[in-house]
């Protein structure tokens, strides 16, 4: 019977091109607007490391005092002995220190000029706590972090730069004034967003560069930023001794015991703290945020993307009351027809359901022109000055929900003229043919 009814939708589709025409069009702009903006939503929003978003967390301990005696957020980077307590402490399954810099570099091997990049200094939990992906080789141990290896892994596009997209492990770059040693360099890796740096742009690149957190104190030399300070060091190289925050903490807490007892540490570390009179607020001072309530807390979403695609549904609906109106004409138009099926003996449920496969079915061809509109609103992102516009592409998940979206706008447009169809009189149509 499914087979019969499509047949019949088919025909009817042909029978009146114009009118059809009219109705795809308005389900494809309906459907390639609100999608272009759903995408990029969706690829903003998205949670960067699904398999293990849920039990990352980011620690914030504030040392600080504000100047006008109120109560306001902590910051999101510690002072450097701060840090260093927490991570010595060894209270969570995994840990990463992590503090960022702009560094001059060049290989010695490679024909290419000295570049500035962005360095990212860590520890070797880095890479398995964010599950970052490797070409070639792989990081460094525990061991490098303690003996101050001067060791580094790079980004692959840095890789294709200096070295041709080639195996460069073991070769030597010259970091500022000293020789690193590369161990690994990176698959292409870009999490959206860029959840685990508290200052960076959101939809930036990763770092090029990551260096041990131990040698990059040697190799950089203070060459630290961004930092801000409530006592001006006497050496702005200094900032291991300074009242600076600059340094930030990633956690690793397998199980909910494991987070209450770690909230329980920062707490008490506060606390404690503040009893030695090194912090002027204690455990009020205190956040430990999962990864995906930190990306809430910090707006790594724009707030305008949301409105675009609320803009983008309210105009789908627009384009769902015009597809409304045409297959109520279109339906309407056919009074003739219905009424002598229905006379022939098809029930009202089957006049409903044959309308409702012909709703589908503009739906479906909606949902093609509209994937194909969907694509150019993609490709015209791309072409804006904003950091995320590389990003606008359309994965699987979202080119399925095209097509779903499309089927259940036009099934939802086409059921009142369906039941309006369905509700003609076969004898006072066939009293006019």
């Amino acid at each position: 019977m499914f087979g019969y009814y499509l047949e019949l939708a088919f025909r009817s589709l042909r029978h009146n091109k114009v009118l059809t025409a009219l109705m795809v069009l308005a389900i494809a702009v309906g459907i390639g607007a609100s999608m272009t903006t759903l995408t990029v939503v969706h690829l903003l929003s998205g949670d960067p490391i699904p398999d293990k978003s849920g039990v990352l967390y980011f620690p914030q301990v504030d040392p600080q005092m504000p100047a006008d005696g109120r109560h306001h957020a902590p910051y999101p980077e510690m002072d450097y002995r701060s840090a260093m307590d927490l991570w010595r402490a060894h209270r969570a399954d995994r840990q990463s220190l992590m503090t960022s810099s702009m560094i001059k570099l060049r290989a010695p091997e490679a024909q290419h000029a000295p570049l500035m990049l962005r360095m990212l200094s860590t520890t070797s939990d880095f890479f398995p706590m964010f599950e970052v992906p490797f070409q070639y080789g792989h990081g460094w141990s525990p061991q490098d972090d303690a003996q101050r290896a001067r060791v580094a892994v790079i980004s692959s596009d840095l890789n294709k730069k200096l070295f041709a997209g080639e195996n460069s492990v073991g070769r030597t770059l010259r970091v500022r004034d000293s020789d690193v040693r590369i161990v690994g360099v990176l698959k292409p890796w870009r999490p959206t967003p860029l959840f685990y740096d508290p200052w960076s742009q959101n939809f930036s690149k990763t770092e090029d560069v990551f260096m041990p957190f131990s040698s990059s104190m040697d190799v950089n030399k203070g060459n630290f930023q961004p930092y801000t300070c409530w006592d001006v060091p006497k050496d702005m190289r200094d900032l291991q001794h300074a009242n600076c925050v600059w340094v930030w903490l990633w956690v690793q807490l397998d199980t909910p015991a494991k987070v209450r007892a770690y909230s329980r540490f920062l707490n008490d570390y506060a606390d404690q703290q503040k009893d030695l009179g090194r912090f002027a607020v204690g455990s009020k001072h205190v956040r430990l945020r999962d990864l995906m309530t930190w990306l809430e807390a910090n707006g790594m979403v724009p707030a305008d993307a949301r409105l675009q695609a609320w803009l983008a549904l309210s105009f789908l609906v627009i384009c769902l009351f015009n597809a409304v109106g045409l297959l109520l004409a279109k339906f309407l138009r056919r009074s003739g027809e219905i009424g002598v099926r229905r006379a022939l003996g098809a029930s009202r449920g089957s006049i409903f359901v044959q309308c409702l496969i012909e709703a589908g079915v503009l739906g479906l061809l909606g949902g093609v022109f509209g994937w194909l509109l969907t694509l150019l609103g993609l490709w015209l992102v791309r072409q804006q000055p904003v950091q995320y516009a590389p990003l606008a592409h359309l994965d699987l998940p979202m080119f399925m929900a095209t097509f779903l979206l499309a089927l259940v706008a036009s099934l939802l447009a086409g059921v009142l003229p369906a039941l309006r169809a369905s509700r003609v009189a076969p004898g006072l149509q066939l009293k006019t043919l």
